[in-house]
């Protein structure tokens, strides 16, 4: 592997002090040298980053040092990156309005802004003609709904975000929901990055906050009544286990706690069925929920059990004139149907199969209208849309045809309609936001993505191609380059992977990632298993004892791009982050002569000691995904087998950039601290090995539509560096 030192890197990395901590678990000793990094008080530092101890900010200050110094002759092509990111990105932009009884609804970016307005006009300002699916132009807005033609008179701005967050080092909002009678708006807000968000109460009379409950865990729901409301909050663990009632003019101190969650290892969750009759309680882990109702017009009645949890059972409800219609895997049903049982008895001895379960076609998403149901659906890692007519049980589906592509449902803010929106994008093609008569199949386009800088689909090229995996299963590969990009092998190529939860990488349209592929860069998703692009099994072959199946498929998405000729051995960029870091660390221990890089943000490389440690925010929750290694020691030898800290190894390691945030509640930011220490005390190589640490942000870094791009220049820039196109980049500048 090509040494990539630069004579710009001072002559000394940080090197963190060993303090041998010892642990004993079925009977098995292990020595962490670097557990000193993890703060006694992170619970605090979550509250307060400047609570962090001294000698630990130290450490992570040399570390941010030591990376600025290696990436100072970057600054130049970061700030161009940045610059042409945000060319492509509308200085003023806008959603679809969504229509409510007299009014529509709108996100909207003022000029510049970095966080969005929400805000209102009346409805019939809202949709003047759009243009047909056959008329879809090429780039730019289209005109009406979503474009900045709008007239900004008939607008009322409701919340301006940009303006609550002035002033404040981090801020990130969460849900902004208006009240059903429209006077009122609930909004929330994560000053920290710690994803603890206080909720607001503003009055739209006045535009004025005339109530706030602090430190909520982020859901909100209105009783239909708009004078209670539901939140949710997080226990001494920072786990989302409350469920509280508030009345309008009451003391917060004196809200209605509604339900606790007894289980550690059941997050919970609020939402609303589609017409709004009732709230939803989901409590769950990764792998068994159970659903409890209250009557939105009766905030005081006592949560209604649907189903009892059992293990391994998921179910998801929805709601339309007295029905309940329930997406569950019961009966063996590994991807999923869809069954009916009266609101009066709801129970599972009542449930009647509606949508049969179907082998490899995965039911991902249900959602409910006034005489149609749709569901959303995978096949063969492709997604598709299907229409039911509740009163005949007819269907039909929204087709495309491109060979990898990304589907959304957006089920808007009306139940008593025939129109159903739903985004479409593509690697090439920019997002595409559709109203759809569920009756007359018309599709209309009511906003194309704007790229303000220019953007031709037909510059590129997209594939979607199968590697072989070890055990003889096919593992899917979603292609992207520009035309002008000879496919000789000799082309950097950037391989992304995730591969955990079931969370199904979309083959989606992205503006930044744009800055590679014109840079010559081949673009590649590897839809390794643990995701479900191909189904439940898919996820089930990727998990537990079967974890290495992950790691597996991404080497031999790798090592069949080379074989292909789409790339040479040693030139491939991996980039992964949370869950797809650990998936990282994980292919650089197994396989660094197939990287020149490795981009690990925010990574989960600590596996045995977090699954070790009850105390932490998710591990309870985590252990069906990874296995407890408290209680089996099948599930702690396993566990120790890959996890990426414990088997950092005397050998040569390709380049690595891991990126942390120091509020992050999700993977905590000594992990990453830990793991670039021990990659620094063994490997043999000289090869760059950085660590950047957001000292006053969370697990999603950087907020706002424009800051984060800084943080997506700084690991471009790393990649072009390390490719040895600094060069280049100052020649054509």
């Amino acid at each position: 592997m090509a040494d990539t030192t630069s004579q710009h890197q001072p002559p000394h990395p940080p090197k963190a002090r060993k303090q041998p901590q010892r642990s004993v678990h079925h009977g098995i000793e292990r020595v962490d040298d670097y557990a000193w990094l993890r703060a006694d008080n992170w619970q605090q530092v979550l509250q307060d980053p400047a609570t962090l101890p001294g000698d630990i900010r130290a450490y992570l200050e040399a570390e941010n040092a030591w990376h600025d110094a290696f990436m100072a002759d970057t600054q130049e092509l970061q700030q161009a990156l940045v610059a042409e990111m945000r060319a492509r990105m509308p200085e003023r932009d806008a959603g679809v309005p969504m229509p409510h009884g007299p009014y529509a609804y709108q996100f909207r970016y003022a000029e510049g802004a970095q966080h969005p307005q929400y805000v209102r006009m009346a409805r019939q300002h809202a949709f003047p003609p759009a243009s047909d699916a056959a008329d879809v132009p090429k780039t730019g807005d289209v005109p009406g709904p979503g474009s900045s033609t709008n007239d900004p008179e008939s607008l009322e701005v409701l919340l301006d975000l940009d303006r609550e967050a002035q002033g404040k080092e981090y801020f990130d909002w969460g849900t902004v929901i208006h009240s059903p009678d429209h006077r009122l708006l609930a909004w929330t807000a994560d000053d920290r990055g710690s994803e603890y968000h206080h909720l607001h109460i503003r009055d739209l009379a006045t535009g004025k906050d005339i109530e706030t409950i602090a430190d909520t865990a982020g859901d909100v729901v209105w009783a239909a009544d708009s004078q209670h409301l539901f939140y949710t909050r997080h226990d001494e663990h920072h786990r989302p286990r409350f469920v509280y009632r508030h009345r309008l003019g009451d003391d917060p101190a004196n809200d209605v706690l509604v339900y606790e969650e007894p289980d550690p290892g059941f997050f919970v969750h609020l939402g609303k069925t589609s017409s709004d009759a009732f709230i939803i309680i989901q409590a769950g882990d990764h792998e068994t929920s159970e659903v409890r109702l209250i009557d939105a017009n009766d905030p005081l009645q006592e949560p209604r059990l649907v189903a009892a949890r059992r293990s391994g059972v998921e179910y998801h409800v929805d709601e339309a004139h007295g029905t309940l219609y329930i997406r569950t895997n019961a009966d063996d049903a590994e991807d999923f149907k869809i069954v009916i049982a009266p609101v009066a008895t709801p129970s599972p001895e009542h449930w009647r199969d509606i949508v049969g379960h179907l082998p490899g076609t995965l039911i991902l998403g249900h959602w409910l209208f006034g005489n149609h149901m749709v569901r959303l659906q995978r096949e063969n890692a492709l997604p598709c849309i299907v229409i039911t007519d509740l009163a005949t049980g007819r269907e039909h589906e929204i087709t495309f045809t491109e060979e990898a592509y990304a589907l959304s449902v957006l089920p808007g803010l009306e139940f008593d309609t025939a129109m159903l929106r739903f985004t479409f994008s593509s690697p090439a093609t920019p997002q595409q936001t559709f109203d759809y008569d569920m009756n007359t199949r018309q599709r209309i386009l009511r906003k194309q993505q704007q790229v303000p800088s220019g953007h031709d689909p037909a510059d590129y090229e997209v594939r979607r191609i199968l590697a072989p995996a070890h055990d003889g299963e096919r593992i899917p590969i979603t292609l992207l380059w520009h035309r002008n990009t000879p496919l000789r092998g000799d082309a950097p190529l950037w391989l992304y992977g995730y591969g955990a939860y079931g969370h199904a990488v979309p083959a989606s349209f992205s503006t930044a990632r744009l800055s590679l592929v014109d840079r010559g860069f081949i673009f590649a998703i590897a839809h390794v298993r643990g995701g479900r692009e191909k189904g439940q099994r898919w996820y089930l072959m990727g998990k537990r004892e079967h974890k290495v199946n992950t790691f597996r498929d991404f080497i031999a998405a790798a090592e069949h791009l080379i074989e292909e000729g789409y790339v040479q051995p040693g030139n491939i960029i991996a980039h992964g982050g949370s869950a797809g870091g650990m998936l990282m660390g994980a292919v650089a221990n197994m396989a660094p002569h197939l990287f020149r890089g490795i981009i690990a943000e925010v990574p989960f490389v600590d596996v045995l000691t977090t699954m070790l440690d009850a105390s932490l925010p998710l591990t309870p929750p985590e252990w069906p995904e990874w296995g407890n290694p408290i209680e089996s020691k099948a599930d702690y030898l396993n566990i120790a087998s890959y996890s990426p800290y414990d088997n950092v190894k005397a050998q040569a390691y390709p380049a690595i950039y891991a990126l942390a945030g120091l509020t992050d509640p999700r993977v905590t930011y000594w992990e990453p601290a830990k793991w670039v220490a021990r990659l620094r005390e063994l490997k043999t190589d000289d090869n760059p090995l950085l660590l950047k640490t957001h000292m006053h942000a969370g697990h999603a870094g950087l907020p706002g539509r424009f800051a984060h791009l800084a943080d997506i220049a700084r690991i471009y820039a790393f990649a072009l560096k390390i490719s040895g196109r600094l060069a280049s980049e100052a020649a054509d500048a």
